[in-house]
């Protein structure tokens, strides 16, 4: 199963901003990395390259490589709305973000871990695939047997993040996606206008 393993705190500097979650590394060194550091004097960015930055960070906060991000954004060109907006709204609807988003896992790149191995149903069905895109009313829970799991109960223990379009009962350990959050909704400082851009060139 393809995906980003490198360093998160080398792409996190390279845009600024803690995309990976809490990172004391990032803090100690939030400045672009390179053999100059700070010092490296940096020319003004065209227009393309301010574009295909805002992609990149796109695909790295929410795990998506190329081909799964172009065929999300095709999909969002071919629905009805804004497509910037649909585009986010189908990254948040997928199962991993939706783990996460819900506590259950600490990041995303755990999350999609906790998926892989078969630790979460979908209306009581084991899925196993991180991209599996959730619908309005669908309840996702942690299955039976992995709901001692210590990375678990650490990440609900420390979860402190509400969101309206989730609903989480830690007692049941289930959860609802009540409804596609709206772009106002979504936390993520990303410029969906700029990926628009550069995919219809």
């Amino acid at each position: 199963m393809a995906r980003y393993t490198g360093p998160k705190t080398k792409i996190a500097r390279k845009f600024g901003e803690a995309i990976f979650g809490d990172d004391k590394s990032f803090e100690k060194r939030n400045y672009p990395p390179g053999q100059h550091g700070n010092t490296r004097r940096r020319g003004k960015k065209s227009e393309y390259a301010i574009q295909l930055q805002e992609k990149q960070k796109a695909k790295y906060t929410y795990g998506v490589l190329e081909r799964q991000f172009r065929n999300m954004f095709e999909k969002a060109t071919r629905s009805t709305g804004i497509t910037g907006e649909v585009l986010l709204q189908l990254c948040e609807s997928r199962l991993d973000n939706v783990v996460f988003r819900m506590g259950i896992a600490p990041s995303r790149r755990s999350a999609r871990q906790l998926v892989g191995h078969r630790h979460i149903t979908v209306n009581g069905e084991l899925v196993n695939i991180p991209s599996y895109n959730v619908q309005p009313g669908d309840k996702i829970a942690v299955r039976q047997k992995s709901k001692s799991l210590d990375a678990i109960q650490n990440a609900l223990a420390n979860a402190n993040h509400v969101y309206e379009w989730i609903t989480w009962n830690n007692d049941s350990r289930e959860g609802t996606f009540v409804a596609v959050p709206t772009r106002i909704q979504i936390p993520e400082n990303i410029n969906e206008q700029f990926i628009v851009e550069l995919y219809s060139k």
